[in-house]
């Protein structure tokens, strides 16, 4: 049998690292997902808010696009 959680029985491993990124941004989760979509994601803020709290899967286009909205390696994401 597969298991597709964390650990922690989270979805993703990224959620609270996007969490910490976009606190340290200063910048709300619909600020985020506008920032997504600008660079041809289409997200909204209920999305990322179920990123964060590790409820949703996130795609590896998704994580594409974190690694450009934040600057930052695909490793500080998936630490």
């Amino acid at each position: 049998m597969f298991i597709n959680k964390s650990k922690d029985g989270l979805n993703n491993i990224c959620g609270k690292n996007i969490s910490h990124l976009r606190a340290n941004l200063a910048i709300s989760q619909r600020e985020l997902a506008d920032r997504m979509q600008l660079i041809g994601i289409d997200i909204d803020k209920n999305a990322i808010q179920r990123i964060e709290c590790g409820k949703r899967f996130v795609t590896d286009i998704e994580l594409c696009a974190f690694t450009k909205v934040f600057n930052v390696a695909f490793e500080e994401l998936l630490k």
